[in-house]
């Protein structure tokens, strides 16, 4: 047993010492702020995929793995868009996912509360043709298991979807359990740490603009990152 252990041991020696060096000669790849990082997301064979044009399969886990780093370490991999310049600011990166228990009664009544100046909170809508016209893009990372979002000839294109963002910064699980107890669908965690809990009413991904008034944070924060607030 002892032997098998240091075989395994020294297998994942190996392996991280060829991925750094592999790190170290690709172009554009900043070694020194990356290269544990990445050789920790690819031992775990989270961003071993080839992209085409924008289509990128193991994107969203190398992304997660790599959390801020993914702007500054994406070359490293070979992962990085060829249009980066034009890609929305790496704030505007989101992590969404289905909540188990929504409650559309209690979400109508706490988005009804929006004009009280005490709340933490703003309500934004959108039109449910704007809210479907979004499509999955390398900046977006689903979490869990998805149901596959309607066409627009199958709903009310009518309709309207609710959102809600707290004011202020928080982290991701804060996210999670806050918009639980707001009765929501589903959150949309923002990487500036902009929370957005996704109405009963909403089809599927909400707004994918970070809309909290009190949180613009310089840097862009890592999923377990404390709340700013």
């Amino acid at each position: 047993m002892a032997l098998k252990v240091k075989t395994w041991h020294l297998a994942g020696l190996i392996l991280a010492t060829t991925y750094c060096t592999w790190i170290s000669s690709v172009a554009g790849c900043n070694k020194a702020l990356c290269a544990s990082d990445v050789s920790k997301c690819l031992l775990q064979e989270l961003c071993q995929c080839n992209m085409k044009e924008d289509d990128c399969p193991c994107c969203p886990d190398c992304m997660l793995c790599l959390g801020s780093l993914w702007d500054q370490c994406c070359s490293c991999v070979g992962l990085c868009s060829e249009s980066k310049g034009s890609r929305k600011h790496a704030a505007r990166r989101s992590s969404l996912e289905v909540l188990p228990i929504p409650l559309p009664s209690l979400f109508q009544s706490l988005s009804e509360l929006q004009g009280d100046a005490a709340m933490d909170w703003n309500v934004h809508t959108l039109p449910i043709t704007k809210e479907l016209s979004q499509q999955s893009h390398l900046d977006h990372i689903l979490l869990g298991a998805h149901t596959a979002v309607p066409a627009q000839s199958s709903v009310n294109t009518s309709s309207i979807c609710t959102v809600m963002y707290f004011k202020t910064c928080m982290s991701m699980r804060r996210c999670h359990e806050t918009c639980e107890f707001t009765g929501s669908s589903r959150y949309r965690w923002f990487h500036n740490g902009c929370c957005q809990c996704v109405g009963p009413d909403c089809y599927g991904y909400g707004s994918k603009e970070p809309l909290c008034q009190q949180c613009h944070p310089k840097g862009v924060l890592n999923a377990g990152e404390a709340d700013t607030k």
